[in-house]
């Protein structure tokens, strides 16, 4: 790490544990000609690993004072980009690259996770998988079943997008800094699902109702709505009015949206 001094206004808490770097990298599957987009490589100890694969690189970096770590690993396939990914414009970062499928990795800072995630999502980049190191309680949250106490509105919308599982756990101390929660690397594999629903507005409030008072159940959450015409997509899943939104699978909130709307 050097005399480098971390900046906790970018969470940087950089990954130092070599076996961990190695488990992610055998958690995914890039081809030559396939584009990966690193978001934080920090001081380039996933990048150099990533540099193996010989597939085209872009590396997004806020900190211009990591260009002294990072500038050494550029050429014809790898671009460090020194910008915040919330504010870049990746389709036209990556217009001129030819490419198969894209995949993005990150060892994303705590506080900007969903920002990040919901940006993919409604800029519309076209990704293939993503494999993320996030705080274990998000990835928790993220991977959770229906049935699940974590199983909540972001599980539901996440899963109209990808197949999101839990690959494994990070312990806080293989960090520098040391941060005050131990970490998990989920995986997004892309499913669109989310290409049928009829009407994306309607889909994302009748999650935000359905999980408003998570305790209460579906009858009491969603009483503003058609509870008969509820009441009879969720015999469908053998669910009941009595039922919380917990326990509702994707395709039930897919099929009340789309018969609303």
């Amino acid at each position: 790490m050097g005399d480098f001094k971390h900046k906790k206004k970018f969470g940087q808490n950089f990954l130092n544990n070599k076996k961990v770097l190695i488990d992610i990298i055998d958690s995914i599957d890039v081809q030559e000609d396939d584009l990966v987009i690193e978001i934080g490589p920090g001081q380039g100890a996933l990048t150099k690993y990533l540099k193996l694969y010989n597939c085209n690189l872009i590396c997004y970096e806020i900190d211009v004072e990591l260009k002294k770590y990072l500038d050494s690993f550029e050429d014809d396939k790898t671009r460090i980009i020194y910008k915040n990914f919330l504010n870049s414009d990746i389709q036209d970062d990556i217009k001129d690259i030819k490419y198969n499928k894209l995949y993005i990795i990150a060892n994303l800072p705590y506080y900007i996770t969903t920002p990040i995630i919901e940006k993919i999502i409604k800029d519309k980049i076209d990704v293939q998988e993503m494999t993320l190191m996030v705080q274990k309680e998000v990835a928790n949250r993220f991977s959770a079943s229906p049935g699940n106490k974590e199983y909540g509105s972001i599980t539901v919308y996440l899963s109209a997008y990808f197949d999101v599982s839990l690959l494994f756990d990070v312990n806080r101390n293989n960090f520098t800094p040391v941060p005050n929660v131990d970490s998990s690397i989920i995986k997004f594999v892309k499913n669109n699902k989310y290409l049928s629903i009829n009407n994306m507005d309607v889909f994302n409030k009748l999650l935000k109702d359905s999980f408003f008072m998570k305790r209460k159940n579906i009858k009491n959450n969603l009483h503003n709505y058609d509870i008969k015409l509820i009441e009879r997509v969720l015999s469908k899943y053998d669910l009941s009015l009595s039922d919380r939104a917990e326990n509702m699978p994707l395709d039930a909130f897919i099929d009340i949206a789309n018969e609303i709307s």
